[in-house]
């Protein structure tokens, strides 16, 4: 738990995150506090970094973007055309790059990187792994997990939980 957050912040969070185009006096009258600590409370977490940024999120299956892809990623620490060492991170930098990866990370285990895409098939699924993913410097072999379907996916980080350990 981060030093500067009280009960109002956490109870603020927990309200953006399921509703972010909430104004400060549509939070102040859930709360019942006044406006201007709602404000300020939020001003102070968007400096801090505790709130990131504000986004619509989108169905992508009405977008047309009906296929997802969990890739996982052997990395190769040794670039064999310029005998070089590799960055773990500078590797998983380079994919992030791309439009369609929703996601990289560098995790423990036989594989070394996570990457999420979002595609509108199963064909540019396979054009990304075998046009880009295995271009990039350090991609030894990849294994592609396709979702036959989403139980449950969410940005939500549950706030409330955490108002038991400030009491």
């Amino acid at each position: 738990m981060r030093k500067g957050i009280d009960e109002k912040d956490l109870k603020i969070l927990n309200i953006l995150q399921k509703n972010g185009k909430m104004t400060s006096k549509e939070i102040s009258k859930i709360l019942k506090i006044p406006i201007t600590t709602v404000f300020t409370k939020i001003k102070r977490m968007e400096k801090e970094g505790i709130i990131k940024e504000y986004r619509a999120i989108v169905d992508y299956n009405k977008l047309g973007f009906n296929t997802l892809a969990f890739i996982l990623a052997s990395v190769s620490y040794r670039s064999e055309k310029e005998n070089k060492i590799l960055s773990q991170r500078e590797i998983a930098k380079e994919i992030a790059k791309f439009p369609e990866v929703q996601e990289v990370h560098i995790i423990t285990g036989n594989w070394d990187l996570l990457i999420k895409i979002r595609e509108k098939n199963m064909e540019s699924i396979g054009k990304f792994v075998i046009d880009k993913l295995r271009y990039v410097p350090g991609i030894e072999k990849t294994l592609t997990c396709v979702v036959f379907e989403t139980v449950k996916e969410t940005t939500y980080l549950p706030t409330e939980n955490n108002l038991k350990i400030l009491k």
